[in-house]
């Protein structure tokens, strides 16, 4: 498709102020109601760079792409959180990697001497994860092409949207399907090693509505996980209920472990990220009930806020 040179040298020009200028001034309105719709109606195929130092190859339709090429980060109070946590040595298990911005993060933070186990089910995430893998140099990274549940199974995964790529579901969806897959699923506790397990700092999840079933397939190694060993969970109460799983049942189960529960801040919105990128915020307690989509942190720490 072709495209007005100006526009274009306005939405290059436009990119540079969002993500180089200080200051937020005007970013907000310039993402939100420019560079953002029209990154993702006239994509861009790029190598860029993020502000954590990784380089990454990207097609601005798809959401996550879209906003490493914008903003030149992706959750920025997640990518806030695993640096505060992650240290040389450590093991840090990313299960729904998408493209690998997290294990390609975490493959730096742990060091030669860690491990970064990244589970992805989609064969063309995969792809993508090992490329990045390469790209940055991250042989630490063992990248698992499976799907992840409460047993031995086989699932089937419906992406609605290529405008969002890492939306890939079991959750059952009524709507025009872009694409659909078969994966084979194991229970985590029997994805990871003895090692791998014993040396978990970090545990992230992010499986778009199957987390009841990933979280289950985990309970048999949570009392084998060190004490300091934190577990973040995306958790959509609706599409859980879809597949007959509930939030309360993930809550009591990570409560009869020892964890406390912990929400992190997390807005997909294109008019947050110019703030949320300078300013991230650390997890804060979490006593009330789970509505809507949420990121949350399991913690043995018993205190107010994560820092």
């Amino acid at each position: 498709m072709s495209s007005n040179p100006t526009t274009e040298a306005l939405v290059t020009l436009g990119r540079s102020y969002v993500r180089r200028a200080p200051g937020v001034l005007f970013k907000s309105a310039l993402a939100a109601r420019f560079l953002n719709p029209r990154l993702r109606d006239h994509p861009r195929r790029r190598v860029v760079d993020v502000e954590f130092g990784a380089r990454f190859a990207v097609d601005t339709q798809d959401l996550i792409q879209r906003y490493l090429y914008l903003f030149g980060g992706w959750e920025p109070h997640m990518t806030r959180w695993l640096r505060s946590r992650l240290r040389p040595g450590d093991v840090f298990v990313d299960v729904g990697a998408n493209i690998g911005v997290f294990a390609v993060l975490g493959s730096q933070l742990v060091g030669s001497t860690g491990r970064v186990v990244a589970v992805e089910a989609s064969p063309d995430f995969h792809r993508r994860l090992l490329r990045h893998a390469e790209l940055n140099g991250c042989d630490n990274i063992r990248a698992v092409d499976t799907a992840v549940s409460d047993g031995r199974k086989k699932l089937t995964f419906v992406l609605a949207s290529s405008r969002n790529m890492g939306a890939n579901s079991i959750v059952p969806y009524d709507g025009p399907a872009e694409s659909t897959f078969e994966r084979e699923a194991v229970p985590l506790a029997e994805l990871l090693d003895a090692d791998e397990i014993s040396r978990a700092r970090v545990i992230k999840i992010d499986v778009e509505g199957a987390e009841g079933g990933v979280v289950r397939g985990l309970r048999p190694a949570l009392g084998r996980l060190r004490p300091d060993a934190e577990i973040a969970v995306e958790v959509t109460p609706d599409r859980m209920a879809r597949l007959g799983d509930s939030v309360d049942e993930l809550l009591d189960t990570m409560r009869e472990h020892g964890f406390h529960t912990y929400r992190l801040s997390n807005d997909y919105a294109a008019g947050g990220y110019p703030y949320a990128m300078r300013n991230p915020a650390p997890p804060v307690r979490w006593r009330g009930p789970v509505v809507g989509e949420t990121e949350l942190v399991f913690s043995r720490v018993d205190a107010e806020t994560l820092v």
